[in-house]
């Protein structure tokens, strides 16, 4: 069964991917216009910078979703029953802790870029918070993904990055 949220990371997977062919499409356009000085654009290699950073972003909702993400399964898997369970709550715990706080802090530099009205001090005096919203915006959303699986596994679900879980996922 797929979560009420699925479709939200799915969009973010979308979005990342958006950003990673934007991504190849300003690097190519750098490496393509040294050939024409006269075409070139400056500022393309801090935008590809951007867009590497919201595609990196955006899409760790959707990779944790799919049980994606490298989990510490070498120990975890060596335990059964209530130990196995309680070393999984634990590890989705910590995750949803530094989950939370990096989406905290990374939500408020948007913020504080916004109201100093920051700028790249990069050819393209872009302001910052345009770029870091990808990061912020991702960050919130692994946040509620990691939660929702925390809320799952205490309700009885198995991990979606623990085996038999996981496979089951893809396949649906």
């Amino acid at each position: 069964m797929k979560s009420p949220l699925y479709r939200l990371y799915w969009m973010c997977g979308v979005l990342a991917g958006v950003f990673m062919m934007a991504l190849l499409g300003f690097v190519l356009w750098g490496v393509i216009m040294r050939f024409f000085p006269a075409l070139y654009l400056r500022g393309t290699d801090s935008y590809a910078g951007y867009c590497m950073a919201a595609s990196a972003f955006l899409a760790l909702a959707y990779t944790f979703a799919h049980g994606d993400h490298i989990r510490v399964t070498l120990l975890i898997q060596r335990f059964r029953g209530g130990t196995r369970r309680a070393l999984e709550l634990w590890c989705l715990l910590l995750a949803a802790l530094l989950s939370g706080f990096f989406a905290f802090y990374g939500c408020r530099m948007v913020w504080w870029s916004w109201k100093f009205h920051d700028i790249s001090q990069a050819h393209d005096a872009t302001p910052l918070w345009i770029p870091q919203l990808g990061m912020g915006i991702g960050a919130a959303i692994l946040f509620i993904a990691v939660v929702e699986e925390l809320v799952l596994v205490l309700l009885g679900r198995a991990p979606s990055g623990s085996g038999s879980a996981a496979t089951e996922q893809h396949v649906e």
